[in-house]
């Protein structure tokens, strides 16, 4: 299995008077360009990628949905555990359901990726994530703590750069 997190795009400053839930705290249009095209990195680099796990925080569903628009047609679910601060083991859980020879994608917030980035591959500091940026860590088997090798770890002016190019899924069918 190769699981990919990417981080939210960017989002309006936190703002208690604008968004008393924040959660509720949206990509910023800006942030949507750039999410878009870092988006379309991640699909240049895992074309395969077909299933997608998201917070249930706006901006991470945002985030979450352009990867999935990207994609085609992913399976596409929201994970509690992805919200910030949320626990890693049922991410762990969700992941173990999954077939051993999937892409899986996991959107959410720093510095909680950061930190299960470290732990599945063993390292001792968080592996710290830009907005829209990502990883992909691969497994032999599911998923589990310190069994991961981290393939790529990308910030996400490359991945945009990668994005402004057609995606595998676009030249596919062209």
């Amino acid at each position: 299995m190769r699981v990919v997190l990417f981080r939210h795009g960017p989002a309006g400053h936190a703002d208690s008077e604008r968004w008393p839930d924040d959660s509720l705290r949206p990509l910023t249009s800006r942030g949507i360009e750039r999410t878009r095209f870092a988006a379309r990195g991640i699909a240049h680099l895992e074309p395969s990628l077909s299933v997608v796990f998201s917070s249930p925080f706006l901006r991470a569903l945002a985030t979450a949905q352009l990867l999935a628009d990207t994609l085609g047609e992913p399976q596409f679910e929201t994970l509690e555990a992805l919200g910030a601060g949320g626990p890693s083991r049922p991410v762990l859980a969700a992941l173990e359901k999954l077939q051993p020879d999937l892409v899986v994608a996991l959107v959410g917030h720093e510095p909680d990726l950061g930190i299960l980035a470290a732990r599945l591959i063993g390292a001792s500091s968080p592996l710290a994530l830009k907005k829209s940026g990502a990883c992909c860590i691969e497994f032999d088997a599911a998923p589990a703590i310190g069994q991961g090798t981290l393939r790529w770890f990308v910030p996400p002016r490359l991945l945009r750069r990668l994005g402004h190019g057609k995606t595998r899924l676009e030249e596919r069918r062209a």
